[in-house]
């Protein structure tokens, strides 16, 4: 039996968006050996995503530069965590080999995804997410001369919407479900945060419509038009491309695999609960950036630089980081009152309407399941390619139901590598 790899650091961060590049280099001066993990080419997580079609922000090249100044900081991109398979130790998978890793220290920063919600129309091709849009604009997708129409809830709409016009898309309409009262007191609250004021300036679009939401999109082979509710009245918009997000939803599978504890979150899900210093319930494990909660960049940076300063043992370091965390909170916390989902968003499927793209499960098959085991073990429901973490949030966000916590493997992973599980190691100095 072929021996696999082990290897050891001090530090492990899974995650190299905004708030793992900021636990690396805050812990970096300490001299522990740090591997951070990310299953993108490049650092910089989803918000700074870098690919033909991406124009990075300074800020990501001022990070991106931190860590390489950094000959302790080892970057580890295109690889996923497949499983845990002993205490401190974790499974990992990139396009060459699998091996495992074992850690004194872990910061988890896993991000979210968006949250996608079913409603007539949404599986033709044409429809993707909204932040979806905004990665394969990036990675190269052509939209020039597209009509395109973003529908949803929050800034991302408009920072999609963006994106799309500098690829040379015509944006035909903007339509946020919130009310013009909810969005003018966030835009009058942002001057609490310059900087945030300035970039909605920046990012106002003509095509913006409140209290506006989706009903259904049509076509036949691609998206044709959609139609879309304005207060009381029913408009059809002609467009070859629709782009839908809710908000976003924290990325927390590895943590309850690992057993950490939970907290609510917003639009009904849950993130990883964690204390002032950023630790979890586990003991030597913390957490940072979305996975806690969404809040944006500024949120992320300011948690991970604690997390990283906490996570070496300078807690006097982290707590001087407090102010700056709270300023981000008191804004996520602005952010989820304003744009926070109307009870109408759960009236979107008909009964028809499929549930479960992978496995043809429609709304109205779920109705009289009693969870979410229920619906999968008698419906199939998230059993598919996606195992369930699209009709999975859906589900609790319109059913109340909590997944089950998951189990290994986290992600797709070759045979050669799942073998690890019960492979003798070898260890591996590559620090």
């Amino acid at each position: 039996m072929t021996a696999m790899a082990l290897e050891h650091c001090d530090l492990l961060i899974v995650g190299a968006g905004p708030a793992g590049m900021a636990a690396a280099v805050a812990a970096a001066p300490s001299g522990a050996s740090i591997a951070v993990i990310d299953d993108n080419p490049a650092a910089g997580g989803q918000i700074w995503r870098d690919g033909p079609g991406a124009s990075l922000p300074a800020a990501a090249r001022r990070w991106r530069d931190a860590l390489e100044r950094h000959a302790n900081i080892r970057v580890c991109s295109g690889t996923r965590v497949v499983a845990a398979p002993g205490r401190n130790e974790l499974l990992l998978e990139d396009a060459e080999r699998g091996w495992r890793m074992r850690w004194s220290k872990l910061i988890l920063c896993t991000g979210a995804r968006e949250l996608l919600l079913p409603f007539p129309g949404w599986t033709l091709p044409g429809v993707t997410g909204a932040g979806g849009l905004q990665a394969l604009i990036k990675a190269g997708l052509p939209v020039e001369g597209e009509r395109i129409v973003i529908a949803g809830s929050g800034p991302l709409l408009l920072a999609a919407a963006s994106t799309a016009r500098a690829a040379g898309a015509k944006v035909v309409r903007i339509a946020e479900q919130a009310s013009f009262a909810a969005v003018a007191g966030f835009a009058a609250s942002l001057l609490r945060w310059p900087g945030k004021a300035m970039q909605a300036a920046a990012l106002a679009d003509p095509q913006y419509r409140t209290s506006s939401r989706i009903v259904s999109a049509h076509g036949g082979t691609q998206v044709e038009s959609v139609r879309l509710l304005l207060g009381e009245r029913e408009v059809e918009i002609a467009c070859d491309r629709i782009a839908c997000g809710f908000g976003l939803t924290p990325n927390t599978q590895l943590g309850r695999m690992l057993g950490c504890d939970l907290t609510p979150a917003e639009a009904g899900a849950q993130a990883l609960a964690v204390d002032a210093l950023q630790a979890t319930s586990l003991p030597g494990v913390y957490a940072a950036g979305e996975c806690t909660g969404f809040g944006g960049s500024e949120r992320a940076l300011a948690q991970g630089t604690i997390a990283g300063y906490a996570a070496i043992g300078n807690e006097r370091a982290a707590k001087q980081n407090e102010r700056e965390r709270a300023r981000w909170n008191a804004f996520a916390a602005q952010l989820h009152r304003s744009f926070a989902l109307a009870p109408a968003i759960r009236q979107m499927p008909q009964p028809d309407t499929l549930m479960c793209r992978c496995e043809d499960v429609p709304f109205s098959a779920l109705a009289d399941c009693s969870g979410w085991t229920d619906a999968k073990l008698h419906r199939r429901c998230g059993m598919g390619a996606c195992q369930g973490r699209v009709c999975g949030d859906a589900a609790q966000f319109l059913f109340g139901w909590t997944p089950p916590a998951p189990r290994p493997p986290l992600s797709p992973a070759r045979i050669a590598t799942l073998a690890g599980l019960v492979r003798p190691d070898v260890d591996v100095d590559r620090q």
